[in-house]
């Protein structure tokens, strides 16, 4: 037997799952095609770089967003499972904030799509609280030894979002150019956002 009949892919062991739990009447086909959908067209980091593009554009929606992350958002439309109490922090020259999940992965799922694995994972759930600076670094993210670090924990009751610094020399870009700049990790706070 050959090493890939031996273990099928990740996408036929779900498709025997969902045959599976389809034919045992557990689950149901248009359901699941309708969550398939929501996730690949409607959720992501797109609708967070959304939300993150508009508050450096415009001043009274960044403070509805620091005041009421989960209001704010959803002014722009997004709303949803994992998102019903979304708490936005913001990065500036003196605190840098980082999103962790001690207990297993809360993730803001309505601006940020699913959690990536290394977000999932334990040693990054155990490191970041203990050495948040180091678990940075190793990221690729150097951060000078007088920018305070704080660590969010995310929960089943609080998800939050990092609203990161907005990169010198952007102001003459649109909000629209802006969102192609802001990435999911910076709105994790394990990145930057880099000028383009």
């Amino acid at each position: 037997m050959s090493p890939s009949s031996e273990h099928p892919s990740a996408a036929l062991r779900t498709e025997a799952l969902e045959q599976l739990l389809t034919e045992r009447g557990l689950v149901d086909p248009a359901v699941m095609d309708k969550f398939i959908a929501t996730y690949e067209t409607q959720v992501g980091p797109l609708n967070g770089a959304k939300v993150i593009a508009r508050a450096w554009t415009d001043p009274e929606y960044r403070q509805r967003l620091l005041a009421d992350g989960t209001a704010a958002i959803k002014e722009l439309g997004f709303a949803g499972p994992q998102g019903e109490h979304i708490v936005v922090v913001e990065n500036t020259d003196d605190e840098h904030n980082v999103v962790v999940c001690t207990l297993c992965s809360c993730y803001p799922w309505p601006v940020l799509g699913l959690p990536p694995s290394w977000y999932k994972d334990p040693a990054y759930r155990a490191r970041v609280v203990r050495e948040p600076r180091k678990v940075l670094a190793e990221m690729g993210l150097e951060l000078p030894p007088d920018v305070r670090i704080t660590v969010r924990d995310s929960s089943s009751e609080v998800r939050w979002l990092v609203l990161p610094q907005r990169p010198a020399g952007t102001e003459g870009l649109s909000e629209e150019e802006l969102v192609a700049l802001v990435t999911r990790d910076a709105m994790v706070g394990v990145a930057k956002v880099s000028a383009p």
